[in-house]
C-alpha cells in the first residue's frame, strides 16, 4: 500500500495568503509555484495529479505538501543557508575604511584597490568588497566653490520662487551667452561609427575662429530665443534683450534671469532697461551658474551639436547650433524645477559646515 498522505486543511487566512503570493508580481518563482502546490492539494488532488496539472515533478508535490502541513505559510520560504565563513574580521574592516578615509598612498593623491589590497595585505575584491559596503569612491573626484555672494539667500529664493510660483501675466526667461564657441576642423577625415567599432576622430584640430551664442529658454515653455554675435560685449546683450523684446507678446512682464557677468549691469544696457519697464533682471548669486536653468539646455548643445563636430568655418558652426535650436524648439520639453529654496540653502548649509569640520575649523 501507498504511504498515506498527511491531511491538509487551509484556514481561511491562510488560503487568502497563499492566493496572494501566487498573484503578488514580485513574488519569486519558486514561492509562488510551492504555494501553487498547496492550494491544488487543499483541493483534495492527489500528489500524482498536483504535479500532472503544474507540470512538476510528483517528489516536489510531495515534499511542499509535507512541509505545509509541518510549518504551514512559513514553510515555503527556504531557509537561510550557512555559507562560507567570514575570512576579515570587524578590526580590519574598520581599519581599512578608516586608512580610506583619513590617509592616501606615498606618492599618489587617491588609493586605488591594488593599492589598498597590498598596503593592508588583502586582496583587492575584499577592498572592493569593504568599499562598496561602505559607498567608499576613491577614485571619484567632484569639483565645487561655495558662493561667498553676501545676498546668496534673498537671491536663491527670488530665482527659486520664480521656477516654483511663476507670476501671472508674466514670461520667465534664463538668459546666459556661451562665448568662444569654437569652429575647430579635425585634421583627418572622421571615421564612423561601425558594428564593434566606434565612431573615431582626429584628436588634433585646426581653429577657424568663433562665434557667441545668446539663447534666452522659457522656464515654463523650454522654447529658447537664440541670437548669434561674433563679439560678446554689453551693446550685444543689448541688442539681444531687443530681441526677446519683439519676441515676447507686448502686455506680459519679462522676468529675466541671468548671472553677474558684467556687460549685464552696463550703463548702456541700464539705460535701456529703465525704457522698458516690463522687463525685471534676477541675477543669481555668485559661483552658482546652476541656478540657471538655460546652462542644463547648453549642455545639451555641447554634447549633441558642438563637441564632436568638423565645422570648416564660424559659418558652418553657426548653421549647426541654429539646426539644434530649431529642433529642440519643434520638441519643446521644458526642464522641471523640483528643489524648494529651503532645501537648497539646507543643502548649502551642510556642506559649508562639512567643510569647516574637514578642516578643523569651528
Amino acid at each position: 500500500m501507498a504511504r498515506p498522505k498527511a491531511e491538509l486543511i487551509l484556514a481561511d487566512e491562510e488560503r487568502d495568503e497563499l492566493l496572494a503570493l501566487t498573484r503578488r508580481h514580485r513574488t519569486a518563482q519558486a514561492i509562488a509555484k510551492r504555494a501553487s502546490v498547496v492550494l491544488a492539494c487543499a483541493r483534495g488532488d492527489d500528489n500524482k495529479t498536483v504535479a500532472r496539472l503544474l507540470g512538476v515533478s510528483q517528489k516536489m508535490v510531495c515534499k511542499w505538501r509535507a512541509r505545509f502541513v509541518e510549518c504551514r505559510v512559513e514553510g515555503l520560504y527556504d531557509e537561510p543557508r550557512p555559507g562560507a565563513p567570514r575570512r576579515i574580521s570587524d578590526t580590519e574592516v574598520e581599519r581599512v575604511v578608516t586608512v580610506t578615509l583619513e590617509t592616501t598612498p606615498r606618492g599618489e593623491t587617491h588609493w586605488s584597490t591594488r593599492s589598498m589590497a597590498k598596503h593592508m595585505g588583502i586582496s583587492k575584491s575584499t577592498v572592493h568588497e569593504i568599499w562598496r559596503a561602505f559607498r567608499l569612491q576613491p577614485h571619484r573626484s567632484e569639483t565645487s566653490k561655495l558662493s561667498k555672494d553676501p545676498l546668496l539667500v534673498p537671491k536663491v529664493r527670488d530665482v527659486v520662487g520664480l521656477y516654483l510660483n511663476p507670476p501671472d501675466h508674466a514670461v520667465v526667461l534664463c538668459v546666459d551667452e556661451k562665448s568662444q564657441i569654437q569652429a575647430l576642423e579635425r585634421t583627418q577625415p572622421l571615421l564612423p561609427l561601425r558594428p564593434g567599432a566606434p565612431e573615431r576622430r582626429s584628436h588634433d584640430y585646426q581653429k577657424h575662429g568663433t562665434t557667441t551664442l545668446f539663447a534666452a529658454l522659457n522656464a515654463k515653455t523650454g522654447e529658447v530665443i537664440g541670437k548669434m554675435h561674433r563679439r560678446h560685449r554689453a551693446i550685444e546683450f543689448k541688442s539681444f534683450l531687443a530681441t526677446i523684446d519683439e519676441h515676447v507678446p507686448q502686455g506680459l512682464d519679462v522676468h529675466v534671469i541671468c548671472d553677474n557677468y558684467g556687460t549685464h549691469k552696463a550703463p548702456v544696457v541700464s539705460r535701456w532697461l529703465r525704457s522698458h519697464r516690463r522687463f525685471h533682471m534676477h541675477f543669481t548669486p555668485t559661483y552658482a551658474s546652476w541656478l540657471n536653468l538655460v546652462e542644463r539646455w547648453f549642455s545639451g548643445l555641447t554634447e549633441k551639436a558642438v563637441k564632436r563636430g568638423s565645422h570648416r568655418n564660424v559659418r558652418e558652426l553657426e548653421t549647426a547650433i541654429r539646426t539644434y535650436l530649431d529642433f529642440t524648439n519643434e520638441q519643446l520639453k521644458p526642464f522641471v524645477w523640483t528643489k524648494t529654496a529651503d532645501q537648497i540653502l539646507g543643502k548649502i548649509a551642510r556642506f559649508a559646515q562639512s567643510t569647516l569640520e574637514a578642516h578643523g575649523q569651528d
